[in-house]
């Protein structure tokens, strides 16, 4: 690691190698050298003369790229794409003069922008399914367990444990969904000119329209891709960044929804992130367990939310076929936000699959709030006991009052069941109002919902995505 230069924490923290080297420059370069064997192959094959022989040397050089002389070249020329044309033609002195052959810098740096943002949605979707599948075996297992719910972060009728990380799977979910969405409608710019309108292919291929329209469908099918943008100017419509980023921005929006409540419940010590033997919680405070974890999400997510402006402002300030104000934004904000996503997303693997649960904090907490929640239970007991519904009600809420002076104001132990057990009007033993204090009881639907949710939203996405299961996180600090 260097010591005396900036480096991104986003490569040295955060990101994981597979991540960092779909936006390295070796991606990069290994691309347009695909892209300009692709141009290549379709002019030979629409009738340019352009032989076998130059195919197959430009092929045969297409991975030991000669930086060296690409980076040389540069700073004579300051043009990153002609210096690369020029590298490989160094290479490829048989088909020097057919590389980028009616081509403008945006068929090898705008398609190369598309492909490479496909290939990190797919690694995003990747992780994203593992995230669901983690959270579905969490799910599954507390689907039963009683727990306090909040609204408001005020005590409320009681949920499960299960129940609660349903919540957090269904926007996983949406995000899931919109991922797909996008993904599913990432098209090439192919080869359109320096203003959109082919006018270079126009003149190659003497006007024959029919030639030209094939030139855009046989390059989307060499990379892979179903089709190219159906018009452009000079580049892909910055749009295309901006949907792409609202999709990573969403993800970092869930996770930071996941990540605050797991530190709310870490607070209440009914949930843990994993805390490994030697970790230090504190510098000062030996004793504590920070949930640095869930945090680091929290932080990541703001970040990736921020950056969602970038491509958005960007694509709003194009200037008719293209304006250069893009560019050094581009290479910034749309590379950070997929890396900084990925380290969310390892995160949110590593905090789910090593979750901590503890039940006797959990029934704790539920049962000292539960007497006020059986309130109307108990009162349905007294007036099958004989009691009046109205009168019971009243005696009810001014007893409720006194049980929370004596939590709030003095300190005590919810002593309501004792409070109503002593009162006459009720006709109820301190046995039989103990009994009502099953906390299954006032759960509702929540088991049966986190069930139903998983077998019919979770587990058909993970059946059609088995393939891509099977990942386990990093965490590099």
């Amino acid at each position: 690691m260097s010591t005396d230069r900036y480096v991104s924490p986003l490569s040295e923290r955060y990101a994981s190698r597979k991540m960092q080297y779909i936006f390295s420059p070796d991606m990069k370069f290994r691309t347009w050298r695909k892209l300009w064997i692709a141009l290549a192959e379709t002019e030979k094959e629409l009738g340019l003369p352009i032989t076998q022989e130059q195919i197959d040397e430009l092929k045969a050089n297409a991975e030991n790229i000669n930086y060296d002389v690409a980076k040389e070249r540069e700073k004579k020329v300051r043009h990153d794409v002609m210096s690369h044309v020029y590298a490989y033609g160094v290479q490829c002195p048989k088909a020097k003069g057919i590389i980028h052959l009616g081509a403008t810098s945006c068929y090898v740096g705008d398609n190369t922008d598309v492909i490479v943002m496909t290939e990190a949605l797919k690694l995003v979707k990747k992780k994203l399914i593992n995230v669901l599948a983690e959270l579905k075996d969490f799910a599954g297992q507390y689907k039963a367990l009683p727990t306090l719910a909040f609204t408001h972060f005020q005590p409320a009728q009681p949920t499960t444990v299960g129940k609660r990380a349903t919540l957090w799977m269904n926007e996983f979910l949406m995000d899931l969904e919109d991922l797909e969405y996008v993904l599913g409608g990432m098209k090439l710019l192919g080869s359109k000119g320096t203003t959109g309108t082919q006018a270079s292919f126009q003149e190659l291929f003497d006007g024959d329209q029919e030639k030209i329209d094939q030139i855009d469908p046989m390059i989307a099918q060499k990379m892979g891709f179903k089709e190219c943008v159906p018009v452009s100017g000079q580049t892909y419509s910055r749009k295309v960044d901006t949907r792409v980023l609202n999709v990573l921005a969403g993800i970092a929006a869930s996770a930071h929804k996941f990540s605050n409540d797991i530190r709310l419940l870490q607070h209440l010590k009914e949930v843990e992130e994993p805390f490994e033997k030697n970790q230090i919680g504190s510098s000062a405070m030996a004793y504590k367990r920070n949930p640095m974890r869930s945090e680091r999400i929290a932080s990541l997510a703001r970040y990736v939310m921020i950056d969602a402006l970038n491509p958005a402002i960007t694509s709003a300030t194009q200037w008719f076929e293209r304006t250069l104000d893009d560019s050094a934004n581009k290479r910034l904000s749309i590379p950070e936000a997929f890396l900084a996503v990925d380290g969310i997303l390892d995160l949110c693997l590593n905090v789910v699959d090593g979750l901590v649960v503890y039940p006797k904090v959990i029934e704790k907490r539920l049962m000292a709030e539960l007497p006020f929640m059986a309130t109307e239970n108990i009162m349905m007991d007294a007036v099958k006991a004989g009691g009046d519904r109205q009168e019971l009600h009243e005696r009810i809420r001014e007893l409720s009052m006194v049980a929370a002076r004596h939590v709030k104001a003095e300190g005590k132990d919810n002593d309501l069941l004792e409070l109503i057990a002593a009162d006459d009007a009720f006709n109820l033993t301190l046995e039989e109002l103990k009994k009502t204090m099953d906390p299954s009881k006032y759960t509702g639907r929540a088991a049966l919902q986190v069930d139903a949710f998983l077998e019919n939203c979770i587990n058909p996405v993970l059946e059609a995505n088995k393939e891509l299961l099977g990942v386990t996180a990093e965490i590099n600090v």
